[in-house]
């Protein structure tokens, strides 16, 4: 069992840059593939980015990639996500996400704990 909490959200200028992190409890974290996910209001919630165990692999949507990159230290029990070249339309509550598998799925439904969130705006 791994509980996830994730903060450095926050309100910042078109073009301006944010990190979030997610710290994990528990010991096994290493043994998760730790994804982002975002949910802007009246819209489903969709894959960001997504970490292997050790760090070995990455994978990023189409609409973040070459802005965003996904990093995590597993002897600190955390991921972090680094959001560059920020846009409006990147305004949504992230989610960080763990999965007991190997490899980097989209869907949220595999993934078996959740963070509460933590919202970004991004002004024009």
């Amino acid at each position: 069992q791994v509980q996830l909490v994730e903060s450095g959200g926050g309100l910042v200028q078109a073009g301006g840059s944010l990190r979030l992190s997610c710290a994990a409890s528990g010991r096994s974290f290493s043994s998760y593939v730790m994804g982002w996910f975002r949910q802007a209001p009246g819209k489903e919630r969709e894959f960001v980015a997504g970490i292997t165990r050790s760090s070995g692999r990455t994978r990023f949507s189409d609409s973040v990639k070459g802005r965003f990159t996904i990093s995590r230290d597993n002897a600190k029990n955390t991921v972090y996500l680094q959001m560059n070249s920020l846009k409006p339309e990147d305004t949504a509550v992230y989610y960080c996400a763990a999965n007991r598998g190997e490899v980097i799925l989209l869907s949220p439904n595999v993934y078996d704990h959740w963070g509460q969130g933590t919202q970004v705006t991004i002004s024009s």
